[in-house]
């Protein structure tokens, strides 16, 4: 049991859920700290900030288990990916099939959370379909990444939707940090996701898919992955107009993000993508931890 539980978890790269979830984590701060904050007691609070939490991760082990599951006869084929559970036999088609089926409906469930507000049950399909669309989109659009991007760029306007609906309805301009986060997200991880797709350029353009660095070659698409980066701290630069609160913290905080997007970049090379992994999973992760604390600290004022 215990085996299977690992394998399952090693599957779904349960650990990179750390890439998303301070972002909905984020939100849901700031969220409640707005005008007229949703949360009616602690009791509300902790409910609501348990069914974002709740979301995020069976929201991300749906997605993975499927991408696994359709990419299974891709990933047996490449040499970098041959070892993942579903081409060397660990898991079967069906056991991976169950988990995405009952990830997919503890997502449903999780949003039971947050009634009376509607808005995360009804939106909750469309949002599924979303997710597991991204597992195609290789297959026919080399602008993949920022399918990926804006998948987990839902994360933050979601868990607003979520504690913040009611007011949503009321005042659309209630969302911006929302929104704001979302795009910062959406531009950061879909330049990520180039960089990790370099190591696949020369498969995916034998295998006639798609993506930027097998369309535009590896020296492009670096340099491409380096532009939606800036546009990233562009992006995060704005959020103190429509949130006031966020100060000298979250403003340094932006600053060793962006010499940690400098270091990504210098630890990948056209000629060398040795480092990939380490620019990959050290980097990104402490990104969107960092942004977390300073948005804890300055934002929850």
């Amino acid at each position: 049991m215990a085996a299977t539980l690992r394998s399952y978890l090693e599957l779904v790269r349960f650990s990179h859920t750390i890439f998303a979830l301070p972002f909905a984590l984020m939100a849901a701060i700031l969220a409640f700290q707005a005008p007229a904050g949703a949360a009616t007691s602690p009791a509300d609070w902790w409910r609501r900030g348990l069914g974002v939490v709740l979301c995020m991760v069976t929201a991300r082990t749906a997605a993975m288990a499927f991408n696994r599951l359709v990419d299974r006869s891709f990933d047996a084929a490449n040499p970098r990916t041959a070892t993942r559970h579903l081409p060397r036999g660990d898991l079967g088609v069906g056991e991976v099939f169950g988990l995405v089926v009952a990830s997919c409906g503890a997502f449903i469930a999780a949003t039971l959370l947050f009634l009376p507000n509607w808005l995360p049950l009804v939106l909750s399909v469309p949002v599924l379909a979303w997710l597991l669309g991204y597992s195609y989109a290789k297959r026919f659009t080399m602008l993949a990444h920022g399918w990926l991007g804006a998948a987990l760029g839902m994360a933050p306007v979601a868990a607003w939707i979520a504690i913040r609906g009611e007011a949503l309805l009321a005042n659309p301009a209630d969302g911006l940090p929302a929104l704001i986060l979302g795009l910062a997200v959406t531009t950061w991880v879909a330049g990520f996701d180039i960089i990790y797709a370099c190591q696949d350029a020369v498969f995916d353009a034998n295998q006639g898919l798609h993506s930027i660095p097998a369309r535009l070659g590896v020296p492009r698409a670096l340099t491409l992955a380096a532009g939606l980066h800036v546009v990233t701290l562009a992006i995060l630069a704005t959020l103190p107009l429509v949130v006031p609160q966020l100060g000298a913290f979250y403003w340094g905080t932006l600053v060793a993000i962006a010499a940690l997007l400098v270091w990504e970049h210098s630890l990948v090379r056209p000629d060398d993508l040795s480092r990939v992994n380490q620019a990959f999973f050290t980097a990104n992760a402490a990104i969107g931890l960092l942004l977390l604390v300073a948005i804890a600290i300055d934002g929850a004022v």
